[in-house]
């Protein structure tokens, strides 16, 4: 969808949008050397602005780290579905839903070899589609060539359309924040973790950027039709099991964090399993919310996770502004560089993608505060 809205120079719009994520990438850096514990853009809020922007934050991230990993069951669904048709799309969701679950209620250490087998096969998968396109373009296939600034840029396509595509492309980023919710769990978290967040988002930059444009080259319009031209879909179903399972852990500290503020029921998000020492009622939930992707629709829940993440990204970038810039009164030029100008243009751009997103999402999400909370 993002090949076709950007008119196929998608790689060029890959490139903006992570130019522009960095900026809110370098603010959830500053604010976890401000405040090393879990929560994320919840507690940055709440600790920065005042407690009750930071509910309203907490409340929106919760529902969007609950509609996630159903977003990975979906996406996944849909590719499965593609090469088995017969079979019912509810019965992979169920599936689906049940191998991200599982192993995070198994406890930390399964999750986290789980994630580490599903990463490696993406990567392995993402290392295979690259060398077959590139086997491909050296045979003549697509454009023929390597070198091509078809997919950078296009003097036929005007900005606006490039920033169009930009505004869907950073779904593709949403997650990178999820770090900083495994503050209180990581050795020397004020280094680590803005460290980590930087070190995640170029990797993950790397990837998308040398993915699109090989993709492009070989087959502009970033299409795959048939199973066996789709390396690439492969490794996208392999990246959401990772997403989901690394998701489920990441909502899990946010619930937590807000139960532990008695935001939220504790003995529902704070209890703890007697044997397998996870806090398997949370997962539960994220499991049953999973299950409803058998009756929403994909393109919906997108827009919905979106307008949720904006928010998460603007109040993070405020937060750094009002700690550092009006309450430790950080003005000297380099200070307002860092704690002025750059969340700055974070908070910006994310208010400039929300003018993109469909009135329908912040009306679901209004729906959510109003009746919810």
């Amino acid at each position: 969808m993002a090949a076709v809205t950007s008119h196929g120079v998608i790689t060029g719009a890959y490139i903006i949008a992570f130019l522009a994520i960095l900026f809110t990438a370098l603010s959830y850096g500053k604010m976890t050397k401000a405040y090393p514990i879990s929560g994320s853009a919840y507690t940055f809020t709440q600790k920065s602005i005042n407690s009750e922007v930071g509910f309203l934050v907490g409340w929106t991230i919760m529902l969007d780290y609950m509609l996630t990993p159903m977003v990975t069951c979906w996406m996944s669904t849909v590719f499965i579905s593609a090469v088995f048709p017969w079979i019912p799309h509810y019965v992979w969701i169920i599936l689906l839903t049940a191998i991200i679950v599982v192993p995070s209620i198994l406890g930390v250490t399964i999750s986290a070899s789980a994630s580490k087998i599903f990463v490696i096969a993406q990567i392995i998968s993402v290392c295979f589609f690259w060398i077959l396109t590139v086997k491909s373009l050296l045979e003549g296939v697509g454009t023929g060539t390597l070198f091509s600034n078809k997919p950078l840029f296009n003097s036929d396509v005007p900005l606006s359309v490039i920033l169009a595509g930009v505004s869907i492309l950073c779904f593709s980023f949403l997650g990178f924040d999820s770090l900083t919710t495994l503050s209180e769990e990581t050795i020397n978290p004020e280094k680590t973790i803005p460290r980590a967040i930087i070190i995640m988002l170029i990797f993950i930059g790397v990837l998308y950027i040398g993915s699109s444009y090989l993709a492009q080259l070989v087959q502009p319009g970033f299409s795959f039709e048939h199973a066996d031209s789709a390396a690439m879909e492969i490794a996208i179903i392999v990246g959401n099991f990772s997403s989901g399972v690394a998701t489920i852990t990441s909502a899990l500290r946010v619930f937590y964090a807000m139960g532990r503020d008695s935001v939220l029921p504790k003995n529902l998000f704070s209890y703890f399993h007697a044997k397998f020492k996870t806090p398997s009622h949370g997962i539960i939930v994220i499991g049953i919310v999973s299950l409803l992707g058998i009756l929403l629709n994909l393109d919906q829940v997108i827009k919905f996770i979106n307008f949720g993440g904006l928010i998460a990204f603007t109040s993070v970038n405020l937060s750094v502004i009002a700690h550092y810039f009006i309450r430790n009164q950080k003005r000297s030029f380099n200070d307002c560089i860092r704690y002025l100008f750059l969340p700055f243009m974070g908070a910006a751009f994310t208010m400039w993608l929300w003018s993109h997103l469909e009135m329908e999402a912040s009306g679901w999400y209004v729906a959510w505060h109003i009746f919810f909370t």
